[in-house]
């Protein structure tokens, strides 16, 4: 009897853990954080020129976990909107559930992340910092109604050629390892959005 329920507690741990090391898709951030800005913040987010944005936890629309990130923005010409996490950010606690050190990145083929769509027709990117520094982005619709799974091939990402920081190199290359990916509502849209499940997926 014992032996039997041995048996049956291991076969749920397996259903329960083995999810992700099924399909080989790796989790890099579930947003399941205390959403707090500032320089001890959670999320490196901010606004300028006009625009505005404040970044949430949801509690009651969400993809997995027990929030998702909530982000509520005005987005006009001629201002910006970012809402980031991962490494070397300026507020501290950004980081993802791993370290890009401890990544084999050249065993992944894209990036993912869950948004909830409401057909508002809003402009949105998704930008990724390489090693070098360099920003590369790749650009979205919301044209759809409820969670969609987005993923972007890291082949189709181009480099971001509005602005770029100082010190990136600016090689034309994407360098392995990725440390932040960032959204930007882009001008244009006012609204709420709700992101979710960021994860990398194997080739």
């Amino acid at each position: 009897m014992k032996k039997l329920w041995f048996l049956a507690a291991a076969v749920v741990l397996l259903m329960s853990n083995g999810c992700t090391a099924a399909d080989g898709d790796l989790m890099l951030d579930d947003f399941e954080i205390a959403v707090a800005g500032g320089p001890e913040g959670t999320v490196d987010f901010g606004a300028g020129n006009g625009s505005a944005v404040q970044v949430s936890g949801s509690s009651d629309i969400k993809n997995s976990g027990n929030q998702a990130l909530k982000v509520d923005y005005e987005a006009i010409d001629g201002g910006y909107i970012y809402i980031a996490r991962g490494f070397g950010l300026d507020a501290k606690n950004t980081n993802w559930d791993i370290k890009p050190s401890d990544i084999k990145w050249e065993e992944y083929s894209a990036i993912s992340f869950y948004l909830y769509g409401t057909d508002s027709k809003a402009n949105i990117a998704f930008d990724v910092k390489d090693a070098g520094g360099e920003i590369w982005r790749f650009a979205i619709v919301d044209d759809f109604v409820g969670w969609k799974k987005v993923v972007c091939a890291f082949d189709q990402f181009i480099v971001r050629d509005d602005w770029q920081p100082q010190d990136a190199d600016q090689n034309g290359m994407l360098d392995y390892p990725i440390k932040i990916f960032q959204f930007e509502p882009l001008p244009g849209t006012k609204g709420t959005l709700y992101f979710d499940t960021v994860e990398l997926i194997k080739k």
